[in-house]
Formats: C-alpha cells, structure tokens, sequence
C-alpha cells in the first residue's frame, strides 16, 4: 500500500518539481556540512583574533571557514536552481534536512550533545518533510521574467516588502546595538526578513535563466538585472548577520530557529507573490500545513534536548562537562564572555 502511495505520488508530480526535490536534497546535505566547517573555522580564527560575535573579520583569514562558505555556496547554487524548478513551499521545508545533517555532524565533530529525543525530532523532519514533498502544488508556468515582476508588483507584495524593510532597519538600529550579543532573535530576525525577500527574487533570476537556457532570452530584460541585485544584497547582508549569529550562540540554537523563521516567512512571502495555493483544495493546503507543523516540532525538539546529558547540571540545564567545552570553544581569551546560549532568545 505505501510503495503504492510514492508510485502515485511520483505520477502526481511534475518533471519540473522532481528535478527541483532532487536540487534541494543536494542542496540541504551541503549547506548542513557548511554550517560545522564553519562554525570549526569561527572557533579557530576567535582563537588568535577578534571574534565575528563581537565586530571581528579575523575569519575571512580562516582556510577553515572559507572551505565552509565555499561548501555553503554550492548548497545555495543547487538551492538557487531547486527554485527554477518547484514551488518555495516545496523546496524550503526541505532545508530541515540540512539541521538533521548538521545535528549528527555537530555530535561528531563538534561534541555537541544528541539525545534520544533529539534522533526523534529528526525523525519527525523527515516525516514532515514527506508530507509536504506528496502535496506540494505544481510549478506555476511563467513564460517571461516580465511575468515575475508584474507579481512581485502587486500591491500585497509590495506592502508586504515595504514591511519587511521596516522591521529590519528597526532591529538593526535600534534593537542589535543593545541586544545582538543576548537576544538571538535580533540577528536570526535580520536573517529571515531579509531571506524571504532574496528567495523571491532568487527564483525570479532562475526563471530568467531557465527560460534563457530553454531558448528565450531573458537577460535583455532590465527586471533580470533588478532581481540579481537585489539578490546579491540580501544575500550579502544574510551572511553578515548570520555569521555573528554562529559565533555568538550555539549552533543547535541558531539552525532550528533560523530554519523556522526563514521557512515560515518565505512560505509566506510566496503565498502572496506568487499565490501557490490557488490551485490546491483546502485538504491540500491543510496537509502541507500540518506537515511544516510536524518540521517545526521536529526542529524544536531537536534544539530543547540537544544539550540534555545524565549526569549532575547546573541551574541552566547544561553539565559541567558541557560549560568546559564551551569555554574551551572561546579560547580561553580574557574579557571575551562564555556562550550565551542560556540567556533569553
């Protein structure tokens, strides 16, 4: 009954949206190892320098984290053409994947904890992400970046653009200044905001290119070009941002919430630019629902029990073991303060 189930999922679903899975399974096993490589390479350059938590570029001499942000790289081209392909409500859940992978890759390179209910959690990504690859709705046809652009101005885009830059200049200015080194939220924020924005235009530029490709120039169009722009400064002002995220707090802490936020506000974003829901019955849209539900709550768990051990704790819930190894993680450089994963996110 099952293989019977994938069967008729697999007839169900477009070439276009088979190729765009496969591109972001590829892309969510690199970005997952892209995380660890480069957390290794913020803990080495904090070692001998200032740290990226605290206004430091001493990473950008890191070999280390260079061969993480290179492996990022490739995770986010095969992500870039994932978007070409299929719908953002099928290929940006998928990116819970990629916080399985750095999970089991954090408890073996980095000696970060996984408990038990933490290889549920896992279990319950897949699951989600499951649901959601067996109901996502087929590619929307467009036949010309000028297509894309008349979407994106529309007026609930707009409004819904003008907002997102509101709220980032807000946290930026006012809130990161005082709160950015105890409140994860003010870097994780900037981070999803911003992605929401670059993933819209990300699959803009990759329609552009893929209609180029099929024999349709699109590069002719001014509209390409704006998107690429706009493309490149969100993604630069992500990395930022997400890199004293890295090097401020735990990175059982930053994939789950950044993965949550981002998803949640790209599904967004494209439910209201390109209307993927249109075409679907509400038991569809109910199911990927609940399935993005079952990611969230797989991801949380994943986080809640990460640093859960036997053996005494301190009033934070960590071991002594456990707070060693974070210092040890900070080099053991006077006035730099220990990890602040325990304080309020």
């Amino acid at each position: 009954m099952a293989s019977q189930v994938w069967r008729d999922a697999y007839r169900g679903m477009s070439s276009d949206n088979i190729k765009g899975l496969i591109l972001a399974l590829s892309s969510s096993l690199f970005i997952g190892a892209s995380f660890i490589v480069k957390k290794k390479g913020l803990i080495k350059a904090g070692a001998s320098g200032t740290r990226a938590g605290v206004g430091g570029y001493s990473y950008l001499l890191e070999p280390l984290w260079w061969v993480g942000m290179i492996t990022m790289i490739v995770g986010e081209i095969a992500n870039f053409a994932a978007y070409a392909f299929a719908p953002a409500i099928l290929v940006t859940p998928l990116g819970a994947l990629s916080i399985i992978i750095s999970a089991v890759l954090a408890y073996i390179i980095l000696r970060e904890k996984l408990h038990i209910f933490g290889i549920l959690g896992c279990a319950l990504c897949v699951v989600g992400s499951t649901t959601i690859v067996l109901h996502a709705p087929q590619e929307r046809q467009i036949e010309s970046v000028a297509e894309v652009w008349d979407l994106a101005t529309e007026p609930a885009f707009v409004l819904y653009a003008v907002l997102v830059l509101i709220f980032v200049f807000i946290i930026v200015f006012l809130y990161i200044p005082i709160y950015g080194q105890t409140h994860i939220m003010c870097y994780i924020g900037v981070c999803s905001l911003v992605g929401s924005l670059s993933v819209m235009s990300v699959k803009a530029v990759g329609i552009a290119l893929k209609l180029t490709f099929s024999g349709m120039n699109q590069l002719v169009y001014p509209q390409t070009w704006v998107f690429t722009f706009i493309v490149l400064l969100c993604v630069i002002t992500q990395m930022n941002y997400l890199n004293k995220a890295l090097d401020t707090f735990n990175t059982a802490v930053v994939s789950p919430i950044y993965y949550t936020m981002f998803t949640s506000l790209t599904i967004l974003a494209s439910v209201i630019m390109f209307k993927d829901w249109s075409g679907q019955n509400p038991t569809q849209i109910v199911t990927e629902l609940c399935g993005f539900v079952t990611i969230l709550s797989g991801t949380f768990l994943l986080h809640k029990t990460k640093d859960m051990v036997d053996g005494p704790t301190t009033v934070s819930g960590r071991s002594p073991k456990r707070i060693a190894e974070e210092d040890d993680e900070d080099g053991g450089q006077e006035g730099i303060p220990l990890r602040r994963q325990d304080l309020r996110v």
